[in-house]
């Protein structure tokens, strides 16, 4: 069987972040592993040479997003539910199980709370039986339709409860008190980060995120649907640029626990996303309007700060860039070459 060896990944990152990963391996468990954010997480880290189990139930999570990954030796998945408890010997323990896009966790609002609160104990009760360090990935989406922008850490929120969105939202609001408890009452080592729009290849077709809606619709050449009057603005970044923050928080001082913005501060409104689509793709759709999602956030964009200060790290892939990636892997998927992307075949 062949094996893939460290060199044959690839790895991003400066000369002395490098030194710092490049230790002993550690054994690394990433519950959410076959997901669009998680798959991308477990090649990184089998790039940095270490051991990684995925732990996914895939009922959002897909397989093929890990096929390229299955002849590595130091690669292993279990399917398993995270709402139900496990126990590995691992030293890292990186959160991502949830469902994220809203038609996804809207369609199971009660198993998608319970997978937050409940995913969220048992990789806790894991870490606290063996000393692992465990990383939380939270989101923006506990802000809520914020009343301050740029977010900072230190905003509380403006979560409606009992809307449509909630389960989502205030199961991650909850995911994050169960970890600062487990740090004050156990002494569990947490690092809890908050991720704003992420965006790149392995996103599915159908996963109801503004990028992958209108990319799909103007290769397919049909009407990008914009849902209110497109003046919401939201901060786009490259999934490259993400997993290096959280490779970066793991591996931070045991007093960097967060919580710690992870985004691109990058504000753009819906209406120019729109409009940069369908001029990178070349397409002719129109671009239609319908009515606002409830409880649709106006204003998304981080403050990082704090991640620049505690972590070094900064988004390095601008949003043209970004897309002409995320386009080119959609028109492969989609089967749409015919299509252009910034002047250039796909």
């Amino acid at each position: 069987m062949r094996k893939v060896g460290r060199g044959q990944l690839p790895v991003v990152g400066g000369q002395d972040f490098l030194k710092k990963v490049a230790g002993i391996p550690k054994r690394i468990l990433v519950t959410g592993g076959g997901g669009f954010l998680g798959s991308h997480l477990c090649e990184r880290l089998l790039s940095l040479g270490h051991n990684v189990v995925c732990l996914d139930n895939f009922s959002t999570g897909r397989r093929e997003n890990l096929s390229h990954l299955s002849e590595i030796s130091r690669f292993h998945i279990v399917e398993h539910d995270v709402r139900k408890p496990f126990l590995f010997d691992v030293d890292v323990i990186f959160n991502f199980a949830s469902p994220a896009s809203p038609p996804d966790y809207q369609a199971d609002p009660v198993g998608t709370l319970m997978t937050n609160v409940l995913g969220a104990m048992n990789v806790l009760e894991n870490a606290r039986a063996t000393g692992a360090t465990v990383v939380q990935s939270s989101t923006s989406e506990v802000y809520g339709d914020p009343l301050h922008s740029p977010q900072r850490e230190s905003y509380f929120g403006n979560v409606n409860p009992i809307g449509p969105r909630a389960c989502y939202d205030e199961g991650k609001r909850s995911a994050e008190t169960l970890f600062f408890d487990y740090h004050r009452t156990y002494g569990v080592k947490t690092k809890v980060a908050r991720i704003f729009n992420t965006y790149g290849p392995r996103m599915r077709p159908d996963d109801g995120r503004v990028i992958s809606n209108f990319v799909v619709q103007a290769l397919l050449g049909k009407d990008l649907t914009i849902y209110g009057d497109g003046q919401q603005t939201r901060s786009f970044c490259y999934v490259d640029d993400l997993i290096e923050g959280f490779i970066r928080l793991s591996i931070s001082d045991d007093g960097c626990i967060g919580p710690i913005n992870l985004g691109n501060p990058g504000e753009f409104t819906v209406l120019e996303l729109a409009e940069m689509v369908r001029s990178m793709t070349g397409s002719r759709s129109r671009i239609v309007h319908r009515a606002a999602a409830v409880d649709d956030p106006r204003q998304r964009r981080p403050d990082i700060s704090q991640a620049m200060a505690e972590l070094g790290w900064e988004p390095k892939v601008a949003l043209r860039e970004g897309l002409r990636r995320a386009i080119a892997y959609f028109d492969h998927r989609l089967g749409t070459s015919d299509l252009a992307v910034a002047g250039e075949a796909v």
